[in-house]
């Protein structure tokens, strides 16, 4: 709970303490945006509210409606991120892309969480997912350099942003971490073995419940065994998640098991996600379909699919794309504890 009687973050004092971090942001945020322009990269600004926030099964979005001059009313959500939005702009005939700004998750609130946050998020068509790693560790340099930080920490880890990141894949990360192996649960069709993936867990000191799916067991694997041990000393990429972990990444080439998925840790944090598109809409349709069955088995319930996004899909490019938590890389860059400290005006509660 929040103290009641501490002072606002717009008291004069408190507001004075925290300023010369808000100022490096804006540093950051200047160097990032001219980065990626001299990449020749062009910002684009989506609209924030759409039809669908996104289909993740464990995303959350903020709910609202159009009302029109005959009181008829339409849902609209708060998009959770641009992804949908700057997908059409690829189809549109767009190659190099990015957007830098708000996205909102409801039921996320912490340390390395807040309901409204930044998001950086960038495309490049016709390039392989990999000039995607290169990016990430550019990004961090920069943000570093900008800063004056030669290290950034949290929670007692340390990361040299200026060293080349690990590439790991997900398969390697379980063995070595956690001893299990992971695609032996995995098949060629995507299918899951549950089973041999939860006694495997479950032999590592891993609790497993009756009712916990494939996925349900992954993710405790994933947190408590493989994450704490991700980006330290250096950042780590960790790489080619299994099909069933990638709803919107398309399956790599010669290893239907797993897709071009990859997501940038450093201190232990997660900072950024991103993909090989999947740009076959038939089968998007199918996967997104299957995450919104299994928000209705957990939450109860189920957003609309972006049809417009699907009809683009099949006229989009071969592409690849990133999303970076923006607040959490400036929060590492400075050396802050939480993301409200990196934040000009924190959202209220």
């Amino acid at each position: 709970m929040p103290d009641p009687t501490a002072s606002p973050w717009w008291s004069a004092h408190v507001h004075a303490d925290r300023r010369p971090r808000l100022l490096a942001r804006n540093a950051i945020t200047r160097a990032v945006r001219g980065w990626l322009e001299g990449q020749a990269f062009v910002e684009v600004e989506t609209a924030a509210l759409q039809v669908s926030p996104g289909n993740e099964a464990h995303l959350h979005a903020f709910a609202t409606e159009a009302v029109g001059h005959g009181g008829e009313r339409s849902p609209l959500f708060l998009h959770t991120s641009p992804e949908f939005a700057c997908k059409k702009l690829l189809a549109a005939g767009e190659r190099r892309i990015f957007s830098l700004g708000k996205v909102w998750r409801n039921r996320e609130r912490g340390p390395l969480h807040h309901p409204e946050f930044t998001m950086l998020e960038w495309y490049r068509a016709g390039e392989p997912y990999e000039r995607l790693m290169e990016d990430c560790a550019a990004l961090l340099s920069l943000a570093a350099e900008t800063a004056g930080s030669r290290a950034f920490t949290f929670r007692g880890r340390s990361v040299d942003p200026f060293a080349e990141p690990e590439r790991i894949t997900l398969a390697e990360a379980f063995d070595r971490f956690a001893g299990i192996d992971l695609l032996a649960t995995v098949a060629e069709d995507g299918a899951v073995d549950r089973d041999r993936l939860a006694a495997q867990a479950g032999e590592v000191g891993i609790r497993v419940a009756g009712d916990d799916t494939w996925a349900d067991v992954f993710s405790r694997v994933l947190v408590e065994k493989v994450e704490p041990n991700l980006g330290q000393g250096r950042a780590t990429v960790l790489c080619e998640y299994p099909t069933p972990e990638a709803a919107l990444a398309r399956v790599k080439p010669g290893s239907p098991r797993v897709a071009e998925r990859f997501e940038l840790y450093a201190c232990g944090v997660e900072l950024a996600n991103a993909f090989a598109e999947l740009t076959d809409p038939v089968e998007q349709r199918r996967r997104l379909q299957a995450e919104m069955d299994e928000k209705q088995r957990v939450y109860g319930e189920r957003y609309p699919l972006d049809d417009d996004f699907l009809a683009a899909l099949g006229r989009m490019p071969p592409a690849c794309g990133a999303a970076l938590g923006f607040d959490r890389l400036v929060m590492l860059a400075l050396g802050a504890e939480r993301i409200d400290q990196v934040l000009w005006t924190p959202v209220a509660g």
